[in-house]
């Protein structure tokens, strides 16, 4: 994105003694829809509340639309609602003794706007999230999914600069979660608003973002588009969180070289400078096939159980590397016991960052 919306510098919370997020930049751009990923605990909500201005930070600065709304040199920290923001939260915080209009309305109506404005702002609202229809129905009476959407109506209705959301779909069913991510993402792209979105969810931060921050006890792992992220993970930590993966250990025996523990010597690629301190390559599962390709990487195996889910197979082979998962559509099935080579592109061979590195 050309144009900076968000600047995060070097931001620094604290409870305590204890150090939430140490030391956190980033930007997002106008237009641009972000998402920090990470387990519980990894500092990735206490960074968006702080950006809403429900944190207080230790150190460093917020800036939005190139104005500071926090800085600790300066000692400013604008209040919540001067900040041009709105807030999607988990729980939906939809008032269930009012109508769906109403509660769309509710954040107009604080605004003091004139009422031919307000009206005309949630009917704007409703027609994004399609709950125009439902607009006198009381929010009690609502499914899950549609008190989602009210939230998000509600959210949009007074045109803000940034919508921040916290794990908003975690509370619906699995199949209704992933509707909602489609809407989302396509009514972000229909507004063009900046967001950052929050979520644990590895297979959400994947599918709805344009760029996903990776965080973990405190500080940034990786910064990169979801296929970045997905494709050429820098750190053990994403390697093994975003997406199934081996990972391999051994040494680098040379340039774009690296000796397997049992001397299996694989091609690797790496999206960093090797340091040499380098001691793990990572493989997708989806990227494994069960017979040899010209220019792969071969590993001899044997597989030892065999899962069936549905969409794909997942075999565990045992082999000189080690044992490896392979996820394989459920077609031309292998049974445990037989004999495979294995076969990875050097491309998707990953050297990870060493500790240190």
């Amino acid at each position: 994105m050309s144009e900076t919306r968000i600047e995060v510098k070097d931001l620094v919370i604290r409870y305590g003694e204890q150090v939430a997020v140490n030391g956190v930049s980033f930007t997002v751009g106008r237009g641009e829809h972000l998402t920090l990923l990470g387990p519980s605990g990894c500092g990735k909500t206490t960074t968006l509340r702080a950006i809403a201005g429900l944190e207080q930070p230790a150190s460093g600065s917020i800036t939005i639309d190139g104005k500071a709304m926090y800085d600790a040199a300066e000692r400013r920290n604008v209040p919540t609602e001067q900040r041009g923001v709105s807030m999607v939260f988990q729980s939906y915080a939809v008032w269930p003794h009012m109508t769906v209009s109403d509660n769309v309305a509710y954040g107009l109506r604080v605004r003091k706007l004139p009422a031919a404005e307000i009206k005309a702002n949630v009917e704007r609202a409703l027609d994004l999230v399609q709950m125009r229809h439902l607009a006198d129905r009381p929010a009690s009476k609502l499914s899950g999914g549609q008190q989602q959407r009210v939230a998000l109506a509600r959210a949009v209705a007074f045109s803000p600069t940034v919508v921040l959301f916290d794990e908003p779909l975690s509370n619906l069913d699995a199949k209704l979660r992933a509707e909602m991510r489609v809407e989302l993402r396509d009514l972000q792209r229909r507004l063009g608003v900046t967001s950052v979105y929050v979520t644990h969810d590895q297979e959400e931060a994947l599918a709805i973002s344009d760029r996903v921050i990776v965080m973990n006890v405190g500080v940034i792992e990786q910064i990169g588009t979801p296929e970045e992220i997905y494709n050429r993970p820098r750190s053990r930590f994403v390697a093994d969180f975003v997406g199934s993966a081996n990972l391999i250990k051994g040494k680098l025996t040379g340039e774009g070289l690296f000796a397997a523990e049992g001397g299996t010597v694989l091609k690797v690629s790496a999206s960093h400078r090797p340091s040499g301190m380098e001691n793990e390559v990572a493989v997708r599962t989806a990227y494994i096939d069960i017979a040899p390709q010209p220019g792969d990487n071969h590993v001899a195996g044997t597989v030892r159980q065999r899962l069936f889910h549905g969409d794909f197979v997942q075999y565990v082979v045992e082999s000189a590397v080690g044992p490896l998962i392979v996820r394989r559509p459920p077609t031309n099935l292998l049974e445990e016991g037989a004999a495979v080579t294995l076969s990875f592109s050097p491309e998707h061979t990953v050297l990870l960052q060493g500790q240190g590195a």
